[in-house]
């Protein structure tokens, strides 16, 4: 079973995946082509739970390749997934969401050391909260 933070991150991927099929779908691209990276897309989907470390290169590979192969819907890739396979992924953040993400996963690791809950959606938006995530 995997943990709530790769499952988070395999619901992203399917949503990711919805928008793919819908672009195939709109006739907006090669559809050989296309329905052979669903393919290896799908592999991830299958990888990913199975062997979260082996997987790290294709997800990096295949997020890249949503983002070149597909402009028109890059700005519909999660952010989380970027930071999520890191690599060359991380070439499409600015700074600024770098450092974001570098302290969400602090947190993360902080509160899985304590054995604490963690809501990466949550403690997401309070470091985006203009206030900077001062906790009170």
């Amino acid at each position: 079973m995997a943990n709530p933070h790769l499952e988070y991150h395999l619901q992203l991927l399917q949503h990711l995946r919805t928008i793919l099929v819908a672009l195939g779908d709109a006739e907006q691209v090669p559809e050989e082509s296309h329905a052979l990276f669903l393919e290896r897309f799908d592999e991830l989907l299958t990888l990913l739970p199975q062997n979260p470390l082996e997987s790290q290169y294709l997800g990096q590979d295949l997020i890249c390749q949503v983002i070149t192969r597909y402009p028109q819907i890059a700005h519909l890739v999660p952010r989380d997934l970027l930071w999520f396979f890191g690599g060359d992924c991380l070439h499409y953040m600015p700074d600024e969401e770098l450092e974001l993400y570098q302290t969400l996963e602090e947190r993360r690791y902080e509160a899985e050391q304590n054995e604490e809950p963690f809501d990466w959606n949550l403690e997401k938006q309070l470091l985006s909260a203009p206030d900077q995530g001062e906790r009170h």
